[in-house]
Order: C-alpha cells, then structure tokens, then sequence
C-alpha cells in the first residue's frame, strides 16, 4: 500500500489538524455570511417591498399605479439578492470543501462576497430612491457582473484533489445541468449590465422595458434558477427522497427546451416559447421521477416528515407555472395571467424547493448542525403554499378585469407570504446561532 508522503504514513499533526480545522471554521464563516446576506435581501427589499407593491396596487385597483422601476427592483432583490447570493456562497463552499479549490479561494469568495452585495444593493436603491440612478443602475450591474466572474475565474480554475486522478470521468447528468444554469447566470447579467449602461444614457427611468423585461424574467427563471433546481434535485432527490436515478437524456432535452424556448421568446414567437417551455417542464418532472412511487424510504431525520410531500408539490406549481405561460401568451390582456404565471413559478416552484431543500442541506454545511425546528418549517411551507395559492388564483380575476373581490384577496396573500419568508429566516438564523450538533446538549 502507498504512503502518504505528507505524514510518512503516520497520523496527521496536531498542528496539521490545526489548519484543518482552522480553514474549515473559515469556509462555515463565509457560507454563513452569504446565506445570512441572502435571507435579508430576502426579507427586506425583496418581500417587504414586494408585499408594499402589492398592497399598493391592491388599493388603487391597478397594476399602472406602481413604478415599474419598484417592481423590477423588488425582482432583482428576490432572484440575485436572495437565491443568486446562496448560489455563490454554496458554490464557494463547496468545491472548496471538495478540496478542489486552492487557499486563495476563501480571500476570493470574500472579494466576490464584497461585489456582489454592493452591486445587488446599489441595483435596489436606484430601483427604489431614484437617487443618482444613471450612475448608481450601471454601477451595479458592473459590480454584479465583477463578483460573478472571479466566482466563475475561480471556479473554472480548480484543480483535482489531491488522489484524485487527472484523467476524470465524464460529468454527472446534475452536473452538466448546473453548469448549464452557471451559463444562464452569466448571461443574465451580462444583459443586465448592458442594459443598465443604455438606460443611463439614454432611458428617462431606472426600468427595464417592458418587452425587454419580460424577456429577461424568462431568462432568469429558465435558463439560470430552473435548471439550477434541476440539477441539484438530480443530485440529492434520489438521496433525500428514495427515488430511481434520473433518466439523463429526458433530462437533457428539458434543458434544451428550456433555453430553446427562451430563445424563441426573443425573437417574438411567444406562443412557441411558452409551448416549448411547457414540454421542458413535462419532460423535467418525468426524467426526475418525482411522480413515481419511491423504491427507498425518504431521509427526513432533522427535518419535519412532510418534506417529501412539498417537494413534489413544487413539480406540481411547475406545471401550473408552464401551463399557464401557455395562457398567457395565447389571452393575456392586463398583465394578470403573465402575473399569475410567473408568480407560480417563482414561488409556489423555486421558493418552495428552496425551503423544501435549502432547510434540509444548508444546517449541515453551515457547520454539521440541525435545523432548530421541524415545525417551523412545516408552517413556512404551509404559509408559503397558500399565500401562493391565494396570488396565483386571485390575480388573474383582479388583474383582468373579472372580479372586484379578487383585489381584496391579494393584501392578504402578500401577507401569508410574508409571513412564510420570515419563518423560514427566523428557522436558518436559529439553526446558525446554535452549536454543532455533536457539540450541542442532548
């Protein structure tokens, strides 16, 4: 049998272990500064203002009342602010976890930590305030696009572990989907900082065009968070849930589908997008098996019982998600469908896998801990799963012209949801302030 030649076949040394257990303390700090960033764009400019904009325009019965440039700022904080910030920080975390990052890695995700939250923060004060836009709105796409790529640079860059053999076999199906969506990321914010730069010399407010923006929800939804989610479901649901092994080639149709789709609603064929973004959603839910009876129990220890329940249930507002981009291209009038239809899929699909998942996973890599509470995240999930239900049903009526009641509905879906966010933080940040779990009081 080989020797080591670090150690000469002999224990690590104390002062080994030492700078082992010293990095590793350092990279738990840095997932827990992203994660905690994250959950605040979150709850602040991201919920809160989303909540304000819908009581706003709940009260004056229509969807033109509210600056644009608030919407797209409340957006940009739910899909960057929050859910990019984790993607970062997990990304980080990760492959240097996996030994496949060398030291410099932890100073650079620190760097990256830097610009990207100024970015994200500076996008949301000239969405909201308005103050110096045409200098702040072009900065921070700048900046979000800085941090991305000395995420990407280092990341690109990584070297195999050392053992590992430098003639590596080809990459997992959840790999080769993540990479995919790392893609959609890039290009996301490469558009966003090219249009950031155009408005400021040339736009009369800090907000995308309608058109354009429409164009850029698909994109980011798509092309980047969907096939995220995909990936990563590929990855651990077999694990968390006992299901079969993906089936990789339906897998990688959906993927194609996805972006072709979204290609297609660039050029203005938007019946064939959604059309096309309907069967990806079919092929995905197939190739990952999620409505086949599982072989294996489901793993909930840590975690409330119902976790397997809300994850397919996530499948299911991905179907209503893509069902009802259909009806929007074909009937939408007042913006209510297209409202109906992304709403589905950013909440009722990636914020309930991200509750569903992210409370499963980000305990363990925040330090080996347990999620402070099961019931906490059964009633965020609840909460969550019916302020989405209450928006998606009610919007459409309200927005369209159908039903004056329905605008009464909404405050209160703002409110559910809301209060479904702030579980879901309030679990995290008391999962974070506790020990680890071998270290904590039986």
């Amino acid at each position: 049998m080989p020797v080591p030649r670090a150690t000469g076949g002999k224990p690590p040394l104390a002062g080994d272990q030492a700078a082992v257990i010293g990095r590793e303390l350092r990279l738990q700090k840095l997932l827990v500064a992203y994660i905690v960033t994250g959950l605040l764009f979150m709850l602040l400019p991201g919920t809160f203002l989303g909540v304000w904009n819908l009581v706003s325009i709940s009260s004056r019965h229509t969807l033109e009342s509210l600056s644009p440039a608030w919407l797209q700022a409340h957006g940009h904080a739910q899909i960057f602010g929050w859910i990019g910030t984790f993607i970062l920080g997990i990304g980080f975390f990760s492959l240097s976890k996996m030994g496949r990052l060398k030291s410099f890695a932890l100073s650079r995700g620190w760097t990256c930590y830097a610009l990207w939250t100024s970015g994200i923060t500076l996008r949301w004060v000239a969405g909201v305030a308005e103050w110096q836009w045409r200098i702040l709105l072009p900065l921070s796409g700048l900046l979000e696009l800085a941090g991305f790529l000395l995420f990407f640079y280092t990341v690109a860059g990584h070297r195999p572990a050392p053992g590992e053999t430098r003639a590596r076999p080809k990459p997992e199906i959840w790999m080769r989907l993540v990479v995919a969506s790392t893609f959609g990321f890039l290009s996301c914010l490469v558009l966003n900082a090219g249009e950031s730069m155009h408005l400021a010399w040339a736009g009369s407010e800090p907000a995308l065009p309608h058109a354009f923006d429409q164009h850029m929800v698909a994109l980011e939804t798509w092309c980047f968070l969907v096939p995220a989610i995909w990936g990563f479901n590929a990855r651990w649901l077999p694990v968390f849930l006992g299901l079969d092994a993906p089936r990789p080639r339906l897998l990688l149709s959906a993927l194609a589908g996805s972006w072709a789709g979204v290609i297609a609603g660039f050029f203005g064929a938007t019946v064939l997008s959604a059309a096309v973004l309907l069967a990806a959603a079919v092929m995905a839910s197939l190739a990952l098996n999620v409505w086949k009876k599982a072989p294996r129990p489901a793993k909930t220890e840590g975690v409330h019982r119902s976790f397997p329940w809300f994850v397919r249930s996530a499948y299911v507002w991905l179907l209503i998600a893509s069902g009802l981009w259909l009806y929007a291209a074909l009937a939408d009038r007042s913006g209510g469908i297209w409202g109906a239809a992304r709403h589905a899929l950013t909440v009722g699909f990636i914020a309930t896998m991200v509750f569903s998942i992210g409370q499963r996973v980000l305990p363990a890599f925040g330090g080996m801990k347990v999620l402070y509470s099961p019931r906490l995240m059964l009633f965020s999930l609840l909460t969550l799963a019916a302020g989405c239900f209450l928006r998606v049903t009610a919007e459409i009526p309200a927005y369209e012209g159908y039903s004056s009641f329905a605008w009464r509905v909404l405050p209160y879906s703002a409110g559910l949801e809301m209060l479904a966010v702030s579980l879901f933080a309030l679990n995290l940040f008391l999962t974070f302030s506790r020990p680890p779990a071998h270290l904590a009081p039986r």
